[in-house]
């Protein structure tokens, strides 16, 4: 089964414009690119047969093509990192069974998220779309409020009925709890990790619908198939010991590093 995975970067980013060039430090203190970090999160998958970055920016593909990654140029006009891989995906000519986005904010995603979430779209036939959640402890929980309080926006969390598939993604944090959990206590609230495995059809058909008022609400890119009403598969995947954050603002960075710091990731 042919699997693609895209990178979708751009430099112009609302909240931190400039981001797939951001250095982070390893464990050893060696930086490398956000966008680097993540095409090697991309290149760990196993059952993957083409990895590309997908840019509409000229030092994004030189930065890419420094440390060897496969680049498809795009459009400055695409929305979001869906439509991005869609037109990376078409100019490529097809031929992929699934189509994974990988999106460049997210290094520290583990080679399994994406395995798991690729076998989860594949045993699904009714799904036209998967990603990953993964189950907050109380220290996950509590990083997400912390934000919110603080007025950042930050990890985006995810409900889902019995047949996993999605009811909702938000920027707030839901489902509401009311309660404090320890750090090491499993929680009522998931994560959604933003990586996405798509059936091609769905993936092709995404960039001509227009986009509706959650999505525009939220600023997320998912809710413009809930809104279509095409089902979302949420797979649960499990942390294994690993630490999982996304670079969405500046002060991300040291939260990154020290988490990798920690994990002993370089």
């Amino acid at each position: 089964m042919p699997v693609l995975i895209v990178i979708p970067a751009r430099h112009a980013s609302t909240r931190y414009p400039g981001k797939p060039l951001v250095g982070l430090k390893g464990a050893s203190g060696q930086a490398k690119t956000l966008i680097e970090r993540s095409w090697l999160a991309a290149r760990a998958v196993s059952g993957v047969d083409r990895v590309v970055v997908a840019t509409d920016d000229d030092r994004i593909r030189a930065a890419a093509k420094g440390f060897g990654a496969e680049v498809v140029m795009t459009s400055p006009d695409c929305a979001n990192g869906t439509e991005r891989v869609a037109e990376a995906a078409e100019a490529l000519g097809g031929g992929f069974e699934i189509v994974v986005n990988l999106q460049g904010d997210a290094p520290l995603t583990p080679a399994w998220f994406v395995e798991d979430l690729v076998a989860g779209l594949t045993a699904d036939p009714v799904a036209e779309v998967a990603t990953p959640v993964l189950r907050c402890d109380g220290r996950g929980l509590n990083a997400l409020l912390d934000d919110r309080r603080a007025g950042r926006v930050g990890g985006t969390t995810a409900v889902f009925g019995r047949d996993r598939h999605a009811l909702y993604f938000s920027k707030e944090v839901i489902p509401y709890t009311g309660q404090s959990f320890a750090d090491d206590t499993f929680t009522p609230v998931f994560h959604h990790v933003g990586v996405y495995a798509y059936r091609p059809a769905a993936l092709a058909a995404y960039p001509l619908w227009e986009a509706g008022p959650l999505e525009r609400l939220e600023g997320l890119e998912q809710l413009r198939f809930l809104e279509r009403e095409r089902p979302v598969l949420c797979v649960e995947v499990e942390a294994r010991g690993r630490q999982f954050w996304e670079l969405n603002n500046p002060e991300d960075v040291p939260r990154i590093e020290s988490m990798m710091a920690e994990m002993g990731l370089d």
